[in-house]
């Protein structure tokens, strides 16, 4: 996460607006000495034509001595033919002055631009009916182009800026940034201009501070502008992505061109968790590399390395816009190759242990889309697991597992002794889709020694239910899992449940709350049809 997409985009837009407006100011001061009104008229002149806008400045005074200084109130750029939509950029008050000296050596000393205010609307016209900067002349009877070339502003000061996103879907709210403040130095057209801002991001809410440089401006191609710096992005809220919270920190370096922007960081939730579950709060570190492509903010995620607790999850993907929808979907490609199952239990269950350990491979498809609910109800997977040398924590219940195991290998009465408990661990296998809150499992098998299950079913999420049917196979036959009276009664019920190349094979069901399970006999396909063996038989581990 770190320095998001929007943010990055924040930071490039504003700077370009600021800048293609200040040295059009600038450059208006270097015209010949021009009454007060007459110079306002000229620089509303370059502004209009400049950003193909609609253009209005309620003042601008002139003075000469001590220094020489501009100021101007009430500027207010608006999109030409766009009255649906807010001004693009509004100032209240902004300055600019400097020594005589630096005056004629086509130097600006300093320029102040208060409580600048920039709102981009939805795109509801072409390109071409957009405020945009121009390379061509203010007007016919001045060399502008070579003029603005020459002039540079030694340092731009930005103080309580804001840029604002209008989503095109209404009802829904707009995205702010609040840019507390921007500083550049040798603002100038056809030169790299280094700056500093610091900006609250809008989602998750939290504060970046950045610096770098940026430019030359290629006005033909803007992608193709260059710009490099580092961020730090701190108190970063989670818990606006709904079924999640953690506070996150971050910080890396960027680089590229705004089409490409090539970013690398690292980030830190020490309290990452799931809000809808009853789990733990897990530290939760991770390591990216993006290319982002700062002209629409689509992101491709060349690889995200994150660790929770000694579970280390990689992934790959983009977080891309889609046409006339709102916000951007996450696709990724998600691998655990060497992970502890205790660590992912940890953040689902509320017990100080998880109620089972093991060593946990998965791979799985990722779709986040953008929709405005809870991220358990929209998120989707689909991939597979496996789950090695597994076993449960509550004694009671490995004590089943052991218990399943004798039983299945017909290890009963003076041979139960034959099986040691340490060595029965059991063995998952299975694929798995989750949509809409419920995770199904099209097939999954749990083996011990002697004995293996093959389920399937799905587990809703939100009321935590299960319901799966599926077999339990045994290495002998039922009437072997017991002894004395039980054992002779059984032998009536064995051709019922045997199967080919020999052991047995029982049908059974889970169903009811995940907390009390009940499992059982599914005696309704007792007499439907045989049972059939699974591939290679009761696995011996």
């Amino acid at each position: 996460m770190a320095l998001s997409r929007a943010g990055k985009v924040t930071i490039v837009t504003g700077i370009v607006l600021i800048v293609v407006g200040v040295v059009l100011f600038a450059t208006v001061l270097m015209l010949p000495p021009l009454s007060q009104e007459k110079a306002r008229e000229k620089l509303v002149a370059a502004l209009s034509d400049r950003f193909d806008a609609d253009v209005e400045l309620k003042e601008l005074r002139l003075q000469v001595l001590p220094t020489i200084r501009a100021e101007g109130r009430g500027l207010t750029i608006r999109h030409r033919g766009r009255s649906d939509a807010p001004p693009l950029i509004t100032i209240p008050h902004f300055s600019a002055e400097s020594s005589l000296t630096s005056f004629l050596h086509r130097h600006i000393s300093r320029v102040d631009i208060e409580g600048l205010d920039i709102q981009v609307p939805p795109d509801r016209k072409t390109a071409a009916q957009q405020p945009r900067a121009r390379t061509d002349a203010v007007d016919d009877e001045t060399p502008q182009s070579n003029l603005v070339e020459g002039v540079i502003v030694d340092d731009l000061y930005s103080m309580g800026a804001r840029l604002t996103i209008i989503p095109s879907e209404e009802g829904k709210d707009p995205k702010v940034w609040a840019i507390h403040d921007l500083h550049m130095k040798s603002v100038a057209a056809g030169h790299s201009m280094p700056f500093e801002a610091t900006l609250t991001n809008a989602v998750p809410p939290g504060e970046i501070v950045t610096k770098g440089s940026f430019g030359p401006w290629q006005a033909d191609d803007p992608g193709e502008t260059p710009l490099d710096g580092v961020f730090t992005f701190d108190r970063a809220d989670l818990a606006v992505f709904k079924g999640i919270s953690g506070i996150l920190s971050a910080h890396g370096e960027f680089g590229g061109k705004l089409e490409r922007i090539d970013v690398r960081g690292q980030t830190e939730t020490p309290e990452f968790r799931l809000v809808k579950t009853e789990g733990h709060p897990v530290p939760m570190a991770t390591t990216y590399h993006a290319i982002v492509d700062g002209t629409n903010g689509n992101t491709i995620l060349d690889e995200v390395n994150a660790r929770i607790l000694n579970t280390t999850i990689i992934a790959k993907g983009g977080v891309i816009g889609k046409p006339h929808v709102q916000g951007r979907t996450v696709s990724l490609d998600v691998a655990i190759d060497q992970g502890r199952l205790e660590d992912i239990m940890r953040m689902v269950v509320k017990t100080p242990k998880a109620p089972m350990t093991g060593a946990l491979r998965m791979k799985t498809k990722f779709v986040l889309p953008p929709d405005d609910v809870d991220v358990v109800k929209k998120l989707r997977l689909d991939g597979s697991f496996s789950l090695g040398g597994a076993r449960f924590t509550n004694a009671d219940v490995q004590k089943k597992i052991v218990e399943l195991s004798r039983r299945g290998s017909g290890k009963v009465g003076d041979q139960a002794a034959d099986v040691d408990p340490a060595k029965v661990t059991s063995k998952f296998d299975g694929r798995f889709k989750l949509s809409e809150s419920v995770l199904s499992i099209p097939t999954v098998t749990f083996d011990v020694p002697g004995a293996k299950v093959q389920l399937a079913g799905a587990y809703a999420l939100l009321p935590e239910t299960v319901d799966f049917k599926g077999t339990l196979f045994m290495d002998v036959k039922v009437s072997d899992t017991t002894t004395g009276i039980k054992h002779v009664l059984l032998k009536l019920v064995d051709p019922l449940f045997k199967r080919d190349g020999g052991g047995s094979a029982v049908p059974i069901k889970i169903t009811g709350p995940r907390s009390d399970p009940s499992f059982g006999l599914d005696k309704g396909r007792v007499f439907s049809r045989k049972q059939s063996s699974p591939s290679g038989g009761a696995a011996a581990n």
